[in-house]
């Protein structure tokens, strides 16, 4: 599987059994999922709940106008992927749902985004994903070397669930959505500092973070 968001539309094309050659005129329905499936990952990760749903019912509408629930599969990895990356952990029912028609690729990918690790065959995994399964305890410089802010979010969530992730690690993450501006995880990966700050009675730590949040929040 290609990287989560590096050239978002030619990942999502790839998921789409499409590539990224210059191919033919789409035909319209994947035109429209396309744009569909990109809009619901900028309205996601920028707090629009509403608009998000809206768009990914778009898209779930017109791939199921082509009977292909290989398609439907990889489409709802995108959208577990997306919500992994805000920490908004359950265990894909969509996805599940049509787990039976999905390709060894993506059956990979979500063990991986569930962390589920045993047995998998981290071959099967887009080269960064492949090396965070592959290393050792130090993640930190493997985040911080991928290009791609979603892929590097999605990485640090499944660290995060594993309980393979270090300080350094969740201010990486922190650092890549308050860059991007993704209020959704940039106020998840806060929570997450904020409740290892109280926890460890720094209290200073503890009320600079709140104050950040207060401040995300003031903008939704």
């Amino acid at each position: 599987m290609n990287t989560l968001r590096s050239a978002l539309t030619c990942w999502m094309t790839v998921l789409l059994l499409m590539g990224c050659s210059s191919p033919p005129v789409p035909p319209e329905w994947q035109s429209n999922a396309l744009a569909s499936l990109k809009s619901f990952t900028q309205a996601y990760l920028t707090g629009n709940t509403r608009l998000a749903e809206l768009d990914f019912a778009a898209v779930r509408h017109d791939i199921a106008s082509t009977g292909r629930s290989d398609l439907s599969a990889r489409a709802e990895l995108v959208r577990c992927a997306v919500r992994s990356a805000s920490l908004a952990f359950d265990d894909c029912p969509a996805y599940q749902a049509l787990a039976l028609d999905a390709q060894p690729p993506e059956r990979a990918y979500a063990a991986f985004l569930s962390g589920q690790w045993s047995g998998l065959d981290s071959a099967l995994l887009a080269p960064h994903y492949r090396a965070v399964v592959q290393a050792g305890p130090e993640k930190t410089a493997l985040l911080q070397a991928l290009p791609d802010p979603l892929a590097r979010l999605v990485a640090a969530s499944v660290l995060l669930k594993k309980g393979l992730i270090g300080p350094a690690d969740i201010q990486v993450a922190l650092d890549t959505a308050s860059a991007q501006g993704w209020r959704r995880p940039l106020l998840a990966w806060l929570g997450v500092q904020h409740q290892r700050a109280t926890a460890a009675g720094d209290l200073e730590a503890a009320s600079a973070l709140q104050r950040r949040i207060d401040l995300v929040l003031s903008a939704l």
